[in-house]
């Protein structure tokens, strides 16, 4: 680090976390549905509902209910970096 450069305070810190906090939850809730659908009838065939918008009306309505698995699945690709980002970390502080 420069000696010239500051850390980055909490404000920025935050800042970025609700950025990426944000992008991946739209992840979670538009495009991770969009392709379970679409893999789901390309490997299982028709969904039993009436189509895509069937299929995010029963998914919406088990988050709204508080479904636990449904949360996880729409928090799944921010659970997921954040994984990454620990895995990095504790990579690299095991190579010390």
């Amino acid at each position: 680090m420069n000696s010239t450069t500051k850390p980055p305070g909490l404000r920025q810190i935050a800042t970025k976390e609700i950025a990426l906090l944000s992008s991946l939850l739209f992840v979670g809730l538009i495009l991770v549905p969009i392709a379970i659908f679409f893999v789901g009838q390309t490997v299982f065939g028709a969904y039993a509902g009436v189509g895509y918008s069937d299929f995010f009306a029963t998914l919406s309505g088990k988050v709204r209910s508080g479904d636990f698995v449904a949360w996880l699945l729409i928090l799944s690709p921010y659970l997921g970096w954040q994984c990454l980002r620990l895995t990095v970390i504790a990579w690299r502080l095991a190579g010390r």
